[in-house]
């Protein structure tokens, strides 16, 4: 008894483990995990083969008990059946026949009640193995989904590790981005374009009153010449 008691000791106690409590402790929550649903695996088939063999045990009781009642019925019969005989045979004076058969009677009676101590003896024995394997297959239906959780837990968990690797990763390249913005390189390029364009402005206006000057200076000497063409025509005057 004291071997089923630890089986149900040990289902019990890793059917009421706190998953979130283990991993709020673990320094590596995925590969504690996989250790748990090794560990729970290995439990299961060990705590299996041990309620299988319980609950064989207990079967085994339960024959033997119907067995003995059955005994018991069966030895009552023929005790009745020997005592009728008996007193049929005395009341036709056979006296002898009769005690011998009476006999018989008492045998089967004592057979009888053989069998019914041996039921009755093992009834308490039946009941508790009987509680004994009803808390085992709880026990075992509860292991059962404990390791379900488990394992929507990690897979929970490894589905969270990559979302946020890769999170990680793309933050890394918007950062790598930052530091080599190619915004940054077109705006240089384009305040140089412009500095361009402002010396080509500056050289074309330069060049534009450089050439008027020069047209002012030719109007200047036409100006000029036409002064001296009207003095030569009042003096011929």
């Amino acid at each position: 008894m004291s071997s089923k008691q630890t089986i149900l000791g040990r289902v019990t106690q890793l059917a009421k483990a706190n998953i979130n409590a283990l991993l709020d402790q673990a320094e590596d929550p995925q590969k504690m995990l996989d250790q748990l649903i090794r560990d729970y695996s290995n439990n299961i088939t060990e705590a299996e083969q041990a309620v299988a063999s319980t609950i064989g045990n207990l079967r085994l009781l339960e024959q033997d008990h119907q067995e003995d009642v059955a005994a018991a019925s069966e030895w009552g019969g023929k005790a009745l059946a020997a005592s009728r005989k008996a007193d049929e045979l005395r009341a036709a004076g056979q006296t002898a026949d009769a005690d011998k058969f009476d006999n018989l009677a008492k045998v089967a009676l004592g057979r009888q009640l053989q069998s019914e101590k041996e039921a009755r003896t093992a009834e308490p024995t039946i009941a508790a193995q009987t509680e004994v394997v009803d808390k085992l297959k709880a026990g075992l239906d509860q292991m059962k989904a404990k390791l379900s959780e488990l394992g929507a837990k990690r897979d929970e968990l490894v589905a969270r590790a990559k979302s946020a690797q890769a999170q990680n990763q793309m933050m890394d390249a918007v950062k790598n981005i930052d530091v080599l913005d190619p915004t940054s390189e077109l705006s240089r390029f384009e305040d140089k374009v412009r500095r361009e364009e402002a010396r080509a402005l500056g050289k074309q206006e330069l060049a534009a009153s450089s050439l008027d000057a020069q047209f002012e200076q030719l109007d200047a000497l036409g100006d000029g010449a036409e002064v001296e063409a009207r003095l030569a025509a009042l003096k011929d005057k």
